[in-house]
């Protein structure tokens, strides 16, 4: 679990500047948003991170691991349709925040493989 440490970690030195400056727009709850995105993208990577470790361990891929598959997804899309709904966040803070996951998965990843490929 380096990897994904070091994806939270990185995660996290670019989602809090953001938010901080973001405080300064004059949008409503972009730098909640911003964070609550990049915390949902996290717990996304680790969940998915969890369910290819379960499928590694076995030769085939089991009822629960293909269950748990559509649980985290469904479980995503009605956390941000709760908090859309509740106007507790904005649609392009979530989206900020689950980018720059996203982009620190591609980055870090690479560079781990880079490390391990040499």
């Amino acid at each position: 679990m380096n990897l994904i440490r070091d994806i939270a970690r990185n995660s996290a030195f670019i989602l809090i500047p953001a938010s901080i400056i973001a405080a300064f727009l004059p949008w409503e709850n972009l730098p909640l948003s911003i964070l609550i995105g990049g915390l949902l993208g996290i717990l996304n990577v680790k969940a998915l991170a969890w369910s290819v470790e379960g499928v590694l361990k076995t030769s085939y891929a089991n009822s629960k691991m293909l269950f748990f598959a559509q649980f985290r997804f469904v479980m995503l899309v009605i956390i941000v349709t709760a908090l859309a709904y509740l106007k507790l966040v904005t649609i392009p803070g979530l989206l900020a925040g689950f980018s720059v996951v996203f982009l620190q998965v591609l980055i870090t990843g690479l560079r781990h493989a880079k490390r391990s490929g040499s």
